[in-house]
């Protein structure tokens, strides 16, 4: 097992070891190499005081099967008994990088993640994760995925340092290496501090690092989040989720975050897959949503109603947003009519940028089932 934490990593034979770790390297002590010779073996190296707060190096990641996505969803549908459709026919595919399940409360996001699980069954369709079929294959699936629930299920008497070293034990990691993987996650998530402490006495925030690192102490291939944020202020939702990107983009593992926030799923992922009532809206990379409109935002100190209506005079087609003016810039002459607009009313420019389609739009445009080219 590769750990993202470790600076000594296993390697699967003599030849593959860096050359400073090699055993035998000149100036090694030899409790130094039985240090190493041990690192080697079991996958962790412990650090120093020193490199407590210096960055961990991305895993060696195992890549996965060339051609097929990490997660392949046909037709897959959910119902609950009452007639409740969760899921409705959802079909997509998604490839590994941070990618974004994005939907209101209630799209089906939550029901999704525990069927990739295996954790409940889905009434129709098929769903892979890294090409295992989560019907009859849910406990392999489980080895490779970290999964950070919604709501918390920690129990306050125990440490973090305890917890997630238990859960540690129970994902296939002997005790020592349990207490040494559990104490890298610990540092990575910010609790290393904290980590004797009983988790009853923790923040909301400190909660949400502690399932985070449980989700990670088996060193997974792909971490699936639910709703990361959830409960946290907007200092904590900034940390949360530059440890969210952290993870995905320094230690190479694959992240599917689910939440309802739209403007949190824009600032930390590549790829973007809305659903709502169960269905798809669409899936794309995430600058496609984002793309430009055609549209330019012209904003002055004041008289934004006059620039307006001197643009329309113009023939130019414009309108007010708060102290903007939106212009539909099709028209070739449109900066030069702009130009000598705001010199004919001598109006203070403030910026002059290009409109880019917000995630809040799709949502409002599209109708679920459509799927964009991406």
């Amino acid at each position: 097992m590769v750990s993202p934490w470790s600076d000594d990593r296993h390697r699967d034979s003599p030849e593959q070891r860096p050359t400073h770790l090699a055993p035998d390297a000149p100036g090694r002590s030899p409790r130094g190499r039985r240090r190493t010779e041990q690192h080697l073996a079991t996958g962790f190296a412990p650090r120093s005081a020193a490199d407590v707060h210096r960055p961990a190096p991305a895993a060696r990641r195992i890549p996965y099967p060339s051609g097929v996505p990490l997660i392949s969803l046909r037709e897959l549908t959910k119902r609950y008994n009452g007639g409740v459709t969760a899921l409705d026919g959802l079909t997509v595919d998604i490839e590994p990088g941070i990618v974004g399940l994005v939907g209101s409360n209630g799209a089906g996001k939550s029901t999704l993640l525990k069927i990739l699980l295996g954790l409940i069954d889905a009434t129709s369709g098929e769903a892979t994760v890294m090409d295992l079929d989560v019907r009859t294959r849910g406990t392999e699936i489980r080895q490779f995925v970290g999964y950070m629930p919604e709501h918390d299920a920690l129990p306050p008497d125990a440490t973090a340092t305890d917890l997630v070293a238990h859960l540690a034990r129970m994902s296939g990691l002997p005790t020592t290496a349990a207490r040494e993987r559990t104490a890298e996650v610990l540092r990575h998530v910010g609790l290393y501090e904290e980590r004797y402490r009983a988790i009853g006495g923790y923040s909301t925030g400190m909660k949400q690092r502690v399932k985070l690192a449980q989700a990670l102490v088996h060193d997974p291939r792909l971490l699936l989040l639910d709703e990361p944020t959830n409960g946290l202020d907007p200092s904590g939702r900034d940390e949360m989720l530059e440890l969210v990107r952290r993870t995905g983009a320094e230690f190479g593992i694959a992240v599917v975050v689910a939440s309802h926030l739209l403007g949190e799923i824009e600032r930390v992922c590549d790829h973007l897959v809305a659903i709502e009532g169960g269905r798809l809206l669409r899936s794309a990379p995430l600058d496609t949503f984002t793309e430009r409109t055609g549209l330019v935002a012209i904003e002055v100190e004041e008289g934004a109603e006059r620039l307006a209506a001197a643009l329309v005079g113009r023939g130019v087609e414009a309108r007010l947003d708060g102290r903007a003016v939106v212009v539909d810039v099709r028209d070739e002459r449109f900066y030069d009519l702009a130009r000598d607009a705001l010199v004919d009313l001598d109006l203070a420019l403030v910026r002059i940028e290009p409109r880019r389609r917000h995630l809040e739009d799709l949502f409002r445009d599209e109708e679920p089932g459509e799927v964009p080219a991406a």
